[in-house]
């Protein structure tokens, strides 16, 4: 029996079918092959057209269909993961009214700081785990109040996840854990904040209907089963956000395991049964896909927006055409640690939560034209993707968490042996890379949804630790993050 994965991302879709029998990949697909565009209207603004994820979708399953024909008309069941804290506004007709707002996106910063203030720092910690920052929430407020036109326009809001399982089964529903990732939701009350909602002036039918995470959540359609491939009546029976989606990936379920990812952005991610706050917001909780009321399973997020979007950008900007990471990487291990005094802030891609919302953009310092070379440059922005990774998980410590062993899929900076080796000798962790990622857990999660596997035990029989790699201590590679992070903390302070 088959069942297929989709992981919308800000960067492309991807999609993945396992057989359930034997929990093995048989098939995936990815589109589009470069990075989906992000589009900037204003200064730190981030949008993208839902559509476009649609279509990419639509791509990727052709792709899996011109290799075997038959294997999409044996999918039994469709699990969907998305890009978190974004937001798609629908009219009454189903048509989006503007571009979704996406996860990077700074606009609502001041709005969330304001509702922190007026609302209370204690009511929202102790509410909603967070501080509204910058969340859907939040960035609805923002279309309230800067485009009355299109607000008065909406009929639903939802998720891309939401949104993407909508031009699935043509219903407009979310989760409970949709709804924490976008701070509507009032942890001890276990319902969402009437309070939030009153004092953002937002109508509570705006809101999605609320269906669990591991259940039919709606029906392939006739009309989009001929967009994509597929038989019409497969369940949809699993959504999650992409970072509790990747740590159910890795069969991350339980108080005191910790998943970690870096694709465009970075994100360490612990599940504790506490619900615990960062009293400065910089690491924020949201429901676990397996909470439950008797058994409660919160996921607390440290998310860092630019990671691998450094290493995009050099690539596609400073790079000679048609180098790939992996020979990117093996050019970044040629310099020693330091890279000979070269530093990166690679903070460059919106307000960034760890830093309390701050946004001091990326900052390159020390280069030196006789010296520094392109190897020299990668060097020191995996050095910097690394040390900002150091900064957050030393907050997580102060909340708790222990980081002492790490899971990660072995995809995107975690194929860089360097990386690998850099986090693990100044963290301390031991990493595991697994051979999953997100679109194979929304399968695993699709199949679990469904019932064809009784618990998640039966669902990861198939999960094998690909590397592991053990800490090591290097001096230079510690003085070095001291000078970048007292360096970062002189800039933080300017602002």
């Amino acid at each position: 029996m088959f069942f297929l994965g989709i992981d919308i991302g800000s960067s492309s879709v991807k999609t993945c079918i396992i057989n359930g029998d034997t929990g093995n990949v048989t098939a995936s697909a990815a589109y589009p092959p470069a990075e989906m565009e992000i589009l900037a209207p204003s200064p730190g603004f981030a949008e993208q057209h839902p559509d476009e994820w649609y279509r990419n979708l639509a791509e990727a399953l052709k792709a899996i269909g011109s290799e075997n024909p038959a294997l999409l008309q044996q999918v039994k069941a469709i699990g969907i993961a998305y890009q978190m804290h974004g937001m798609v506004a629908v009219d009454k007709q189903g048509k989006t009214v503007r571009n979704a707002i996406i996860w990077c996106d700074s606009r609502a910063v001041k709005i969330g700081e304001k509702a922190f203030g007026e609302l209370g720092h204690e009511f929202c910690l102790s509410h909603l785990l967070n501080s509204p920052g910058n969340f859907t929430a939040s960035k609805l407020r923002w279309v309230k109040e800067n485009e009355p036109d299109v607000y008065d326009r909406i009929h639903k809001i939802m998720l891309p996840g939401d949104y993407i399982a909508y031009r699935l089964t043509g219903e407009i529903c979310t989760t409970q854990t949709g709804l924490s990732e976008g701070i509507f939701w009032d942890f001890p009350k276990n319902s969402i904040s009437n309070e939030l909602l009153d004092y953002y002036g937002i109508d509570p039918n705006l809101l999605a209907e609320v269906k669990p995470v591991f259940a039919a959540q709606g029906v392939l359609t006739a009309e989009a089963a001929g967009n994509l491939g597929l038989k019409p009546g497969i369940p949809v029976t699993y959504r999650a956000g992409d970072q509790p989606n990747n740590a159910f990936s890795l069969n991350v379920l339980n108080p005191g395991e910790v998943a970690a990812t870096a694709g465009t952005s970075g994100v360490v991610y612990g599940v504790t049964d506490r619900m615990k706050y960062d009293p400065k917001s910089r690491i924020n909780t949201f429901l676990h896909v397996n909470h439950s009321k008797q058994a409660p399973r919160l996921g607390q997020l440290l998310c860092i927006n630019a990671t691998g979007i450094l290493n995009a950008w050099i690539r596609n900007t400073l790079m000679p055409a048609g180098m790939s990471y992996g020979e990117m990487n093996k050019k970044a291990a040629l310099v020693q640690p330091g890279a000979d005094g070269l530093r990166i802030i690679p903070f460059g891609n919106g307000a960034e939560r760890m830093l309390e919302n701050k946004n001091p953009g990326a900052v390159i310092e020390g280069l030196n034209y006789t010296i520094h070379n392109r190897e020299h440059l990668l060097r020191a922005a995996q050095e910097g993707i690394v040390f900002s990774f150091i900064y957050g998980m030393e907050i997580m410590k102060q909340s708790g968490l222990n980081l002492s062993k790490i899971k990660a899929g072995k995809a995107n900076m975690f194929l860089s042996p360097l990386f690998c080796t850099m986090l693990s000798g100044l963290s301390g962790a031991e990493i595991y890379l697994y051979n999953t990622d997100g679109a194979q857990g929304a399968a695993r999660g699709a199949a679990l949804g469904a019932g064809f596997y009784r618990n998640a035990g039966e669902a990861f029989n198939s999960l094998k630790v690909l590397d592991e790699i053990q800490p090591e201590k290097d001096n230079k590679l510690s003085d070095t993050y001291l000078h970048w992070k007292n360096r970062l903390e002189q800039k933080l302070k300017e602002l």
